[in-house]
């Protein structure tokens, strides 16, 4: 959530801002909001007035009894009886001016960083670098729902049986497949620093509106309504919002946290290839980073997150690029992100595996997470987070692109893992 602040100081760089991310009404609902927060604090400026000329009365009324001044004193406390009913109506004002203006700051996306480039969709991403093995296939190369069937490694069919489309039952080596990439990221990201979580799966209200889940204008998330509980689409959720309410020690940051969790997504309006197999779930195994840090060392931490999931990429031996998102095609949160995405050979297609985002202080505003820096004075801090890795896509890319006449290959990082190097 962005910060009166932000939108006070910066109203034209804010407005510019929300353009980029293709906002629709910028500059009247920001300048709505700035009506709605000087109407709140004029009315909170006048409240305290007669708050104050209360508080003062009150004292002088006992006085004026005792001085036998009672037409004064009578006069006293009719002026209290005034100013209190009329506080109570200027108490409900403000009430309704700061329920308003919350609800208007919680429809506000963030405002993407200067270097995040124009543009309206996908299409118009810029690739930041390209990397990995290039990969050759056999003539008769199969896209990987053909090899989960001929290998009997994920079972599509049975999934639909047991719950719906898009939730797959993984089998004998495919199921040590996921469990051998869920061991391997978390002993990677614990090598890097990271301390493991294990969260709930399940999340109330106020920590979906803490990381910018809710409001869900998209509906993508499964919402238990007789509970009031919300399925969580990552593990960000949670684990950042264990810091909702928080105010940390500088010498605390930057904060590091790792969890492996199964993701819960509607999905709603997918359909057509992009659907196909493992490349788009309702329920899918992911790894997620989850960094708390200072305004000033955030960047760096961001960076290090790119190195950490293009160094998995690397060691998992596939080919992949990472693009720099532009306004248009960055999440309602995030003020700077980049993707990561693997090449399906046997698809001819580029799979999205990781985005890693920065959410400056955003996030940070709505889950009052601060810290307390040298000189004791409490700032909003920056929160960041990234997959890594998300697993459906990375399954479908490692069984593509290395299946061989002989059977699927194992990169040799995961081969500890699984126990077995050739899946036949």
């Amino acid at each position: 959530m962005l910060t009166i602040k932000q939108i006070t100081e910066n109203t034209d760089a804010v407005i510019r801002g929300l353009e980029k991310k293709h906002f629709k009404d910028a500059a009247a609902t920001i300048a709505k909001v700035i009506e709605v927060n000087d109407k709140r604090r004029n009315t909170q400026n006048q409240l305290d007035k007669n708050l104050a000329e209360v508080n003062s009365l009150s004292r002088t009324i006992g006085q004026l009894m005792k001085e036998g001044k009672k037409e004064e004193a009578e006069a006293a406390r009719t002026r209290v009886a005034e100013l209190k009913e009329g506080n109570k109506v200027l108490d409900t004002a403000m009430t309704e001016a700061a329920t308003e203006l919350q609800n208007l700051l919680y429809t506000i996306p963030n405002v993407p960083y200067d270097e995040v480039p124009e543009g309206v969709g996908a299409e118009d991403n810029v690739v930041e670098k390209m990397g990995g093995m290039e990969t050759e296939l056999p003539k008769d190369a199969l896209p990987h729902w053909e090899l989960a069937k001929k290998y009997d490694l994920i079972d599509f069919d049975l999934g639909v049986k047991i719950t719906g489309a898009g939730f797959p039952v993984y089998k004998g080596k495919g199921a040590q497949l996921q469990r051998a990439l869920i061991n391997f990221f978390l002993d990677e990201a614990r090598k890097s620093g990271y301390t493991e979580i294990m969260p709930p799966t399940v999340v109330n209200a106020a920590s979906g509106y803490g990381t910018g889940q809710l409001p869900d204008k998209e509906g993508q998330m499964y919402h238990c309504e007789v509970d009031d509980l919300y399925l969580i689409p990552t593990a960000e959720v949670p684990v950042t919002n264990i810091y909702r309410d928080v105010i940390l020690d500088e010498k605390q940051l930057p904060i590091m946290n790792c969890a492996y969790t199964q993701c819960f997504r509607r999905e709603a309006g997918s359909y057509g290839k992009d659907v196909r197999g493992l490349n788009r779930l309702h329920e899918f195994s992911k790894v997620e980073l989850v960094r708390i840090d200072k305004p000033e060392h955030s960047r760096q931490s961001h960076q290090e997150m790119l190195d950490h999931v293009e160094g998995l990429l690397q060691k998992l031996e596939l080919p992949y690029r990472i693009l720099r998102l532009c306004g248009g095609d960055m999440s309602f949160t995030a003020a700077l992100c980049f993707d990561f995405e693997v090449y399906s050979e046997a698809q001819k297609r580029w799979l999205e595996v990781s985005s890693v985002s920065n959410f400056d202080t955003y996030q940070a505003n709505r889950l009052k997470c601060r810290y307390r820096n040298g000189e004791k004075k409490t700032e909003l801090c920056h929160t960041l987070n990234g997959s890594a890795l998300a697993l459906p896509r990375i399954v479908a890319a490692l069984l593509e692109n290395n299946q061989t006449p002989e059977g699927i290959r194992i990169p040799k990082a995961l081969v500890p893992y699984c126990g077995f190097e050739v899946i036949d």
